[in-house]
C-alpha cells in the first residue's frame, strides 16, 4: 500500500495547526486508514481531541499515535508506512529537530498561517527546513490561510508576498474565522460534522484539494 505523509507544520503558537491537522486526518481516515501522529507532547491536542473521538465511537478507520522526539516520529513513521493511507503529523510550535525530521518524511508539508505578517514571519523558518529538504527528496509545501476573513486587500497582498518573497504557494481554500472549528477541536469531531455548512464546505474543498495535491 502506497502511504502518503502530509506534515503540518508551524512554528507561531495559535496557528490553526492542530485544528489543521484534526480536521485532516479525521476526513481523510474516511477514504482510507490514517494514523494522526502527535509531535507536540506533552502538550498532546491532537491526543486529547482523538480520545474525545474514541470516547463518541468516532475513531471508524483514525489511528493515534505519538512522538517526543525526532527519532520517535521517524520510528512512527516508518513502523506505519506500507499498513495504512495517510500519515498526518501535527508537529510542535517551535523550530526543532521534530520540524526538520517531519519536512524530511513528509510528501507533502502544509504550513498554517493567519492573514497578518508575523505568522508570514515565522513560516519563513519552517520553509527554510523544506528548502533542505528538497536537496534529499522531492516534496511539496503549501501555505493554508487560516482564521481567515475572506478575500480581503491586506489577504490578497498576504497571498502574493508569500508567493514572492517565500516562494511558497497557498491553497486555493481558507479555513475561516469560524466558532464551528473551535468548538469541532473541543469535541472530537470536523467541522465537516457540526451544523455550520460554510465550514463543512470549507473542509470538503480542503481535503480535496490536498489530495489532488499528493
Amino acid at each position: 500500500m502506497k502511504t502518503r505523509v502530509i506534515a503540518v507544520a508551524q512554528v507561531k503558537g495559535g496557528s490553526g495547526r492542530s485544528t489543521l491537522a484534526t480536521t485532516l486526518a479525521g476526513e481523510l481516515s474516511k477514504q482510507g486508514d490514517t494514523v494522526l501522529v502527535d509531535c507536540d507532547m506533552p502538550q498532546g491536542t491532537s491526543s486529547s481531541w482523538y480520545a474525545m473521538r474514541e470516547e463518541a465511537g468516532r475513531t471508524g478507520r483514525l489511528h493515534l499515535d505519538t512522538a517526543a522526539n525526532h527519532l520517535e516520529v521517524i520510528q512512527k513513521t516508518e513502523l506505519h508506512t506500507g499498513s495504512v493511507q495517510f500519515i498526518v503529523l501535527d508537529g510542535p510550535p517551535r523550530i526543532a529537530e521534530m520540524t526538520r525530521a517531519m519536512t524530511l518524511l513528509a510528501d507533502l508539508v502544509l504550513v498554517p498561517a493567519g492573514a497578518s505578517m508575523a505568522d508570514l514571519w515565522a513560516t519563513g523558518d519552517v520553509l527554510a527546513m523544506v528548502t533542505e529538504a528538497k536537496a534529499v527528496k522531492r516534496i511539496k509545501a503549501r501555505l493554508v490561510w487560516t482564521r481567515h476573513r475572506g478575500f480581503t486587500n491586506q489577504a490578497k497582498a498576504l497571498t502574493e508576498q508569500a508567493k514572492g518573497e517565500l516562494g511558497i504557494k497557498a491553497l486555493d481554500t481558507a479555513m475561516g474565522l469560524r466558532v464551528a472549528y473551535v468548538d469541532a477541536l473541543g469535541s472530537g469531531l470536523t467541522a465537516v460534522e457540526t451544523t455550520d455548512a460554510q465550514a463543512r464546505a470549507e473542509v470538503q474543498a480542503l481535503v480535496a484539494e490536498v489530495c489532488a495535491i499528493i
